[in-house]
């Protein structure tokens, strides 16, 4: 329905005249045609989840704890699947104590919450930009403005938060927190630097800032490597997300949030106020396979699948890629982002890009601001490494296709392509 025709608009509640649905939630139905591969939604690859050991421990909760699994629990989360997620923490060197959190409905729902718990309209939050879609949903639900910091190689610009820090206290604002992902990020696919990290820390302590870090893909990076995490660096100004849909299982939508005791006071009480408590069914599935499976192992595989497919894109691009198109170099998770010749608008380019049986998600989605019309984000979890390069050569293709038609209409006087510091054929890792 178009909203401009919806009897019900002026019923509405301001914060959500504005919102509409995603630009990867909107092309789902498209992407599901077995036809195109589909380089667009962020779904992890659960075909290499060890299904059978899954039903054992669902089927082991029915059976051994069925009255308890079947019944409310409390708003922060069961104390028992608490511990096993500090234990997660803990394997990333994060710190944390089952006091600390509040199990949710995913990372999604941390988010929400959080957005929640801290934004009045017009509020200014700080996001590295391009960013998570999700990210963007749950902080304009509540009429944030999002201001965006660039990204390179090494991920968010502290430099460019430092200027704009200084910007804001000079017009007398401040930002209620600055969002960030900082391994292997969505949509970027790039991680935040060491000496970042650190900058980043020393910032929110000078500036009296508070950083939302979310961590879906820390376990995620293909050598095993792990990064400090902000909170392990100034945990009393940072609100930490984990979720376990990047190493378990999206469908048990558990995740967590670990905050200071105030704001984790608050937080439980915004959840209670909107669905009572987590399901108890699920948190005991995850409860359990943390406590009785190698889940580590488990990782690992999920590890291994990934960077395959990661090379198989990557050894694609450089092959059936035209001159001008760039893309970053993940080291893990599963992102790629892309920037096209000026002249090509890459909202418009996806119906064709659909017309020739493949799909990516568009830049604009990824930034509050509208920006991102030359960039886009490809995904590499869930075709196969055959797919994939089935998928590029075609979408090379089409890119060859477009770059000939502007040179038609544009000539000598083509635009000039922006400068990308965060990306280079082959150049960023």
């Amino acid at each position: 329905m178009r909203l401009d025709t919806d009897p019900y608009l002026a019923r509405y509640a301001s914060r959500v005249q504005g919102m509409s649905a995603s630009a990867i939630r909107a092309l789902f139905a498209l992407t599901a045609r077995p036809e195109i591969v589909s380089f667009a939604g962020g779904n992890p690859a659960v075909e290499a989840l060890d299904l059978e050991a899954a039903e054992a421990v669902a089927a082991a909760v029915i059976r051994e704890s069925g009255a308890i699994a079947l019944q409310y629990g409390i708003g922060q989360g069961r104390p028992e699947l608490r511990e096993q997620l500090v234990a997660v923490m803990a394997h990333e060197n994060v710190p944390g104590h089952v006091d600390d959190l509040v199990v949710t409905a995913g990372g999604q729902q941390a988010l929400e919450l959080i957005a929640k718990c801290f934004v009045d309209p017009g509020d200014i939050v700080i996001a590295e930009g391009p960013t998570y879609v999700g990210g963007i949903g749950a902080l304009s639900s509540h009429q944030a403005d999002v201001r965006h910091v660039p990204m390179d190689a090494e991920g968010m610009q502290v430099d460019a938060l430092e200027d704009l820090l200084r910007q804001l206290s000079a017009q007398g604002r401040r930002a209620k927190f600055v969002y960030t992902i900082p391994n292997h990020q969505n949509p970027a696919g790039v991680s935040l630097s060491i000496d970042r990290r650190h900058r980043l820390a020393e910032l929110a302590e000078q500036y009296d800032l508070l950083v939302l870090e979310d961590n879906p893909y820390g376990l995620l990076d293909f050598a095993g490597r792990l990064q400090p995490s902000i909170r392990q660096l100034v945990p009393d100004r940072v609100v930490y997300v984990g979720t376990v849909s990047k190493t378990f299982a999206p469908g048990v939508r558990t995740g967590w949030i670990a905050a200071p005791h105030p704001v984790r006071d608050k937080l439980v009480l915004l959840r209670e106020a909107a669905d009572l408590c987590p399901a108890t069914l699920t948190q005991m599935v995850v409860e359990r396979w943390l406590a009785t499976q190698p889940w580590r192992e488990q990782v690992k595989r999920f590890r291994g699948v990934y960077q395959d497919k990661a090379e198989a894109m990557l050894g694609a691009l450089d092959e059936h890629m035209p001159g001008g198109v760039t893309w970053t170099r993940p080291s893990g998770a599963f992102y790629i982002w892309m920037t096209v010749p000026a002249g090509i608008d890459t909202s418009d380019l996806l119906a064709k890009a659909i017309n020739h049986r493949v799909a990516y998600v568009p830049g604009r989605g990824f930034y509050a601001d509208g920006s991102g019309g030359d960039q886009l984000r490809l995904c590499f979890s869930q075709p196969s490494p055959e797919r994939i390069v089935e998928g590029v050569e075609r979408f090379g293709a089409l890119l060859h296709e477009e770059l000939e038609l502007v040179r038609a209409v544009y000539g000598a006087h083509a635009p000039a392509a922006a400068s990308r510091p965060n990306e280079g054929r082959g150049a960023v890792g």
